[in-house]
């Protein structure tokens, strides 16, 4: 197997322009929706979807390389990296990694990409590992870094990285490209365009010893911030973990081919499906605030817990819709009760009942807005989107 990065033309990539033209476009429309609608936002609720889509996009970036972590303890610590007062409660090691590494890369989106701010990344990431011979540093090991399934007797080689003796000047070359196609640098790229090829390209040198993926989409979410002049709040980690398998795949084939137009065709789907999911989320900050407004003094205790309850669930709504069980168990309330607070929460407009009886279900009297797929086809169109 030939690898991208033994091919002569390595790293110049190629790709179609015009088959992304119209994708480019409409990311930067979405962008300045996505701007304009928050500028409606009250500060906390700009705060609320600050800290929702860091930690979100913290968890899902683990969870796509297989570490499940701990929604609370990620918040808590990026509320506290943030200056914000957090609930005293006991961080893990990987759940405050993330979080500074997120909270970072927040902060520091227009600065230059350099080996430095690599190194400070991998350190935060693996804080707590003690299985690693290489932290804050290119990895150094002899062995072939690869990527493999199946059984150790039969593995399969889905990419094999660059020797590590090649990867401190891969990375010098990689740094320099990143830093000079920027938009105030001597070969700027398009926004989606820049961010796919830096994840790729990143990914395909493989320079650490473990967190490549994870320091690979914060690599692109800092391109695109560059490109937008401000940090993004676009849900690019939370939207590849929807279609895992087919990132992957996209990846696999990217990596031994330097024309890159399938990868970047894909990418850009996805990053306008992860800013659908943004403006869905605003949209549904909105609505919640209206919701809430209209209802203050009008709920008793148990109403507004179950209320707020179902409203952390987002603009894709309680998966199933409420049941009396479930009122029962967020509130405490015996059976009799709670049907009574549904009944006078469907009456105030509050919740919107479906089905009769033990069928009932209750949802949030707010527009649910469910993402679906966004693909870019052979000539440019994108479908699924609006």
């Amino acid at each position: 197997m030939t690898w991208n990065w033994q091919l002569p033309d390595w790293p110049n990539f190629s790709w179609d322009k015009l088959r992304l033209a119209r994708a480019e476009e409409h990311f930067l429309v979405g962008t300045g929706l996505v701007v304009g609608m928050v500028r409606h936002l009250a500060p906390d609720e700009t705060q609320q979807l600050t800290i929702e889509t860091m930690s979100t996009e913290a968890l899902t970036t683990s969870e796509i390389e297989g570490e499940i972590l701990d929604r609370a303890s990620v918040q808590s610590s990026i509320r506290k990296q943030l200056g914000l007062s957090a609930e005293s409660r006991r961080v893990g090691p990987a759940e405050q990694g993330i979080a500074e590494m997120m909270v970072d890369l927040y902060h520091s989106f227009a600065e230059p990409l350099t080996d430095e701010m690599l190194f400070a990344w991998h350190r935060m990431l693996v804080r707590g590992r003690g299985d690693l011979r290489d932290i804050g540093h290119y990895r150094t090991g002899n062995e072939p870094m690869q990527v493999v399934s199946g059984a150790i007797h039969d593995p399969r080689v889905h990419f094999e990285a660059p020797p590590s003796p090649d990867v401190p000047g891969e990375m010098a070359r990689f740094t320099a490209w990143f830093n000079r196609t920027a938009s105030g640098g001597s070969e700027p790229l398009p926004a989606l365009t820049r961010a796919g090829v830096a994840h790729l390209y990143f990914v395909s040198i493989h320079p650490f010893e473990d967190g490549n993926g994870r320091i690979g989409r914060a690599i692109a979410e800092k391109a695109l911030a560059q490109s937008l002049g401000q940090p993004t709040l676009t849900a690019l980690a939370a939207t590849t973990l929807t279609k895992r398998k087919a990132y992957y795949d996209a990846l696999e084939a990217a990596n031994q081919n330097d024309e890159i137009t399938a990868w970047l065709a894909w990418f850009a789907a996805t990053a306008i499906e992860a800013q659908r999911r943004t403006i869905a989320q605003v949209e549904f900050l909105i609505d919640k605030t209206r919701l809430l407004d209209r209802l203050r003094g009008q709920l008793n205790e148990r109403q507004e817990r179950a209320l707020l309850r179902m409203l952390r669930e987002g603009p894709e709504g309680f998966e199933g819709g409420l049941s009396a069980g479930n009122y029962v168990t967020i509130t405490g309330a015996s059976p009799a009760t709670a049907t009574r607070d549904l009944m006078d929460m469907v009456a105030r407009g509050a919740l919107v009942r479906a089905g009769e009886r033990r069928h009932a279900r209750y949802h949030v009297a707010i527009q649910l807005r469910p993402v679906g797929p966004v693909v870019l086809d052979e000539h440019g169109g994108i479908s699924g989107a609006t």
